[in-house]
């Protein structure tokens, strides 16, 4: 039996990287084995994919010569980095910069790059349709995975660009799930007007990413954008309803009025859902559902995720 060859994975106990080492690992037939990345191996996190079969090693994705001892040997590497773990696009770049340089001089055959728009290249920051953020941004959390293609590129690196999509698990973990409203009615708000919403399962972007290493160079080079479905602020509300026993109301805000909501990260929030509605037609044919699932067989819809993880979303 030839030996398999190793996929490296940045993040692996966070939600891209976590689905990516599953995916690998479930797969018993597969021409894979994951190594997992990981700032602490023995966190609960790292020693669960341990005992699933991963190779757990310490990695700091600050540290260019950390990563390069972690990819040595690896034919791929799952690159991603965490905005909201600092909120600053500078040091994401950073991040992004020493994962490039690290899978180039380790010699990385297949790297793929989570990646999203920079949305400054829709318009100048003098147009204020979309308040300047930082000085220099327009949606920060977007603005310096974008930039950091061209970082990949200019290496030389053989690479993939992912597009992901909006977590549907944003419901659970990041306080974006149905909230009461003054007279007690649980309320979805979102300043998406009629406009749909590209959205995934966060495990599923890492089985996507397992099925792009699958088709071997064919994505080398490519930009590819997933999602499971895409849908408006009304009919994820109309989901939540049937999936929760209880009426959730869609809430469509303005994007100032959620900009102005206060909780860290509004303004670029609302900043990144205004985007995502004015320039609808683009962000929707960018996340192609067909791509996604010939990728991801098991890719699930919302209420198929919803059946799953209802009873974790917080209703506060």
């Amino acid at each position: 039996m030839a030996e398999k060859r190793i996929i490296a994975v940045v993040g692996a106990t966070g939600a891209q990287g976590g689905g990516l080492v599953r995916a690998i690992l479930s797969d018993a037939r597969g021409g894979f084995s994951a190594r997992a990345l990981t700032r602490d191996v023995n966190s609960d996190k790292a020693k669960a994919l341990a005992k699933l079969g991963a190779e757990v090693v310490a990695a700091d994705i600050d540290d260019v010569e950390s990563l390069k001892r972690a990819f040595e040997g690896a034919y791929g590497a799952y690159c991603v980095t965490f905005f909201w773990a600092h909120f600053s696009p500078e040091k994401e770049l950073a991040e992004a910069t020493n994962m490039a340089q690290a899978a180039m001089q380790a010699g990385i055959e297949h790297a793929i790059w989570s990646t999203l728009e920079d949305t400054r290249q829709w318009g100048p920051l003098s147009d204020n349709r979309l308040p300047t953020l930082m000085g220099k941004y327009k949606v920060p959390h977007f603005a310096a995975k974008g930039a950091a293609n061209q970082v990949f590129t200019d290496l030389g690196l053989p690479v993939t660009f992912l597009q992901t999509s909006f977590y549907w698990d944003n419901f659970i973990y990041f306080g974006m799930g149905p909230k009461k409203s003054p007279d007690g009615k649980l309320a979805l708000t979102m300043p998406m007007g009629d406009k749909k919403l590209p959205g995934i399962a966060a495990e599923d972007i890492g089985r996507c990413a397992y099925g792009i290493f699958e088709r071997g160079r064919e994505f080398i080079g490519k930009t590819v954008g997933i999602a499971g479905e895409h849908l408006t602020g009304a009919q994820m509300a109309a989901a939540l309803t049937k999936a929760l026993g209880q009426e959730v109301r869609y809430n469509d805000v303005p994007p100032e009025v959620y900009r102005s909501l206060g909780f860290p990260g509004a303004e670029d929030l609302g900043n990144m859902f205004q985007f995502k509605h004015d320039f609808n037609e683009y962000f929707c044919a960018a996340r192609k559902l067909e791509v996604a699932r010939a990728l991801n067989p098991a890719l699930q819809t919302f209420d198929a995720w919803l059946a799953q993880y209802k009873a974790r979303i917080p209703l506060g």
